[in-house]
């Protein structure tokens, strides 16, 4: 049974939260009681026990934004369904979905994304298109912004021993090409002539030569954001000649979307952000589909919460080590690269020598390109300014 303070804690919060605060509740009890009032806090008789006329939606998509996020962050995956099936009846999101012209005022992030994405199960077909269409527009600036550096990265971790003076434009070396050429620097001009070019040269690799790389990614809703990210480093990937891809998404089931890796925006839409966390199983999964291990290489991308069998997901991660399968665990791919993580087991897994760290989306194609070269990828991330948990463990923190 409830103790009496816990008791008036579940009071206070049942009731709404005065103007004043109330000392009974901590920080996050506050966060949690204004994202309940900003949908049930105005709604007359039908809810009088919270206090009414506080906070609210309105027809603003950033507070909408960040008022998701909260109820991920506080509610059960059962519960923030019913909130947001209310909210979006109710307050306004409806509206705001439906409405192309409201949206495009909009500042589309990964956030955003992983938002319309989460209200899938709740939206109309017609607002399905609108949300289509956002993610689009969000899809085709990451592409932009990261497509050129990834492909750039992995080709030349791949191809790098084979140097020609007749490359392609794409697979210049530029700090060699630079360095050849300094003595044709222009004053006039503040530019150097670049009379001989240094770069990777291509070849044909035969589909048995290739390296795998499995992107087994937790879809929980804690993960949204690097879901987002991640299954577009998938696509970037996937259109590449000289590696073969495949994503994994799990919660408690397991959605291997590796087909749809030619469209991002459908692997986005196949996506099922929130559940429970069954690592285990989805390591299982992946394991079977690893034909040569000492060509492959497993990124997990997790917070590490187990909801399945921790001792086993164990024992398969180090069976993978031992048959030489290059494996790594992303604890966060986000733009801050701030992980909330079980500090527990992902200590267990960095003793198998496992790199267990958080990056952020401009670090990931020099982690690629790193991990395709079998380099130290602790001392990459020294070198990025990356703490590893390893490194923590050696420091006694």
């Amino acid at each position: 049974m409830s103790t009496d303070p816990e008791r008036e804690r579940r009071w206070a919060l049942a009731l709404g939260v005065d103007d004043d605060g109330d000392e009974r509740l901590s920080e996050n009890d506050r966060r949690m009681s204004a994202a309940l009032d900003a949908l049930y806090g105005d709604t007359g008789d039908q809810n009088a026990g919270r206090k009414k006329g506080r906070g609210g939606l309105g027809g603003s998509a950033p507070k909408v934004a960040k008022w998701l996020g909260d109820i991920r962050e506080f509610f059960p995956s059962p519960v923030v369904q019913i909130i947001q099936r209310d909210a979006f009846e109710r307050k306004g999101l409806r509206r705001m979905l439906l409405e192309p012209e409201l949206l495009a005022t909009v500042e589309a992030d990964v956030n955003l994304v992983a938002d319309l994405v989460s209200l899938r199960g709740v939206m109309p077909a017609a607002t399905k298109e609108t949300a289509r269409m956002v993610i689009g527009k969000v899809v085709a600036q990451l592409m932009e912004r990261l497509e050129r550096r990834t492909a750039e990265a992995i080709r030349g971790a791949l191809d790098r021993s084979r140097r020609t003076r007749r490359p392609r434009f794409a697979d210049i070396d530029w700090p060699r090409t630079i360095q050849a050429n300094l003595r044709h620097y222009q004053p006039k001009y503040r530019t150097i002539v670049p009379e001989r070019l240094t770069g990777f040269m291509r070849h044909q690799r035969r589909l048995v030569d290739l390296d795998e790389v499995v992107l087994c990614v937790d879809q929980s809703g804690s993960m949204a954001a690097s879901v987002v990210y991640a299954s577009i480093f998938a696509a970037v990937m996937a259109s590449l000649p000289v590696v073969a891809t495949r994503l994994v998404c799990f919660d408690t089931a397991i959605f291997d979307l590796t087909d749809e890796l030619a469209d991002p925006v459908e692997v986005l839409f196949g996506i099922q952000l929130g559940g429970g966390t069954d690592i285990n199983q989805a390591i299982a999964y992946c394991a079977d589909r690893i034909e040569r291990p000492a060509k492959s290489h497993l990124i997990l991308i997790s917070d590490m919460y187990e909801g399945g069998n921790a001792a086993e997901l164990l024992e398969r991660l180090s069976r993978l080590v031992a048959a030489g399968v290059n494996v790594i665990v992303l604890l966060a791919l986000t733009d801050t690269g701030r992980p909330s993580y079980d500090p527990s087991l992902t200590a267990k897994v960095a003793a198998l020598g496992i790199p267990a760290f958080a990056c952020t989306p401009d670090q990931f194609p020099d982690l690629m390109a790193t991990a395709l070269r079998r380099e130290d990828i602790d001392a990459w991330a020294a070198d990025n300014d990356i703490k590893t948990i390893r490194a923590y463990q050696a420091d006694g923190k």
